[in-house]
């Protein structure tokens, strides 16, 4: 009963009022914004020479408004959109009207939750694992030499190492594929051949995330290391006669893992957010270009479904890491 009252009770009622503020600001900054998604609808059909007298013009103002969730006063607007969003369903997108926005998320997620996932858990491992050691054996040359390396790489923003791959994989050396994430014309069944597609496509944008992500997992673990090392305990163990890997497996390693645990967590749940700028470069169809487009175009809908999704996934994987975190760290009690 302590458990839940203490413990979990505080927990849910910071989790669902993250939500609601968040998912509260999304539905209000799109309406701050100067594009109108329903007038800039309008305009592309006169542009494209289609004539419309004033009264169909009307007619379908208002009904692309009730499309949109933009019919009412700005508190009846809110009102509607927690109904339609309770229901799962945030109408349809503007860019590629009328598909529904939870149809283009579902097309979407896929290829990023891949993409993002494997790329995100294979950083953190070869990075918190070159780190732990680098930071405790911190004299070693290859320690200098990952060191010179990640200087170089760790600061450089991922659009420039993307690009990079891809002048220099694509183009120069004709490897992998330019950009998108299957062939084109076809269509995917579960084979060997289509898998091998799939993975030629992915590994650009792969090689670009892991690139990045594996050195700042390594400068990260790297000073935790660094100041676990110089703790009371260690010392103790080294007088204790006690097995240097032993010290550096059970001892270091195992207490500088705890705040890199809780950094997982968050990076799990921003991968339903897209890898805007790599997704981009690569005209990969993940979440990331899907939100890009809903920015460029203005809709809404697209937008606070993508984002919406985002908040729910990263505040639930924080729950999940809070709730968790006693299993990895024993001096944390649910108390």
């Amino acid at each position: 009963m302590n458990f839940v009252r203490r413990y979990l009770l505080p927990r849910l009622v910071t989790y669902f009022l993250v939500i609601w503020v968040g998912i509260t600001m999304i539905f209000f900054i799109p309406r701050f914004l100067p594009t109108d998604p329903v007038q800039q609808f309008i305009n592309r059909l006169v542009a494209q020479g289609t004539y419309m007298d004033p009264k169909a013009i009307e007619e379908m103002t208002e009904t692309l408004k009730e499309l949109y969730g933009l019919k009412g006063s700005l508190w009846e607007q809110y009102i509607n959109f927690w109904k339609r969003f309770l229901k799962g369903d945030f109408g349809p997108s503007y860019y590629q009207f009328p598909t529904p926005v939870i149809k283009l998320i579902k097309q979407s997620l896929p290829w990023t939750a891949w993409l993002l996932l494997v790329t995100t858990v294979l950083s953190w491992i070869i990075g918190n694992i070159l780190g732990g050691l680098a930071g405790y054996f911190s004299n070693r040359r290859w320690v200098k030499i990952l060191d010179a390396i990640a200087m170089v790489i760790r600061p450089m923003p991922y659009y420039i190492l993307a690009l990079g791959l891809l002048i220099l994989l694509a183009y120069i050396i004709p490897i992998f594929p330019i950009g998108g994430g299957f062939a084109i014309g076809m269509q995917f069944t579960f084979s060997w051949e289509n898998l091998l597609i799939l993975l030629k496509h992915a590994f650009l944008p792969a090689l670009s995330l892991i690139l990045i992500g594996v050195f700042i997992w390594f400068q990260a673990m790297k000073l935790v290391v660094q100041s676990v090392k110089s703790e009371d305990y260690v010392k103790y163990a080294k007088m204790g006669g006690i097995e240097e890997k032993r010290i550096v497996r059970r001892y270091v390693i195992r207490n500088a893992m705890l705040p890199q645990i809780t950094g997982l967590a968050l990076s799990l749940g921003q991968i339903f957010g897209g890898a805007l700028i790599t997704e981009i470069v690569f005209s990969y169809p993940g979440i990331g270009t899907l939100l890009y487009n809903a920015i460029f175009t203005g809709d809404y809908n697209l937008l606070m479904g993508v984002s919406t999704l985002s908040i729910l996934l990263i505040t639930t994987s924080i729950l999940l890491i809070d709730l968790l975190y006693p299993l990895f760290d024993p001096r944390v009690r649910y108390r």
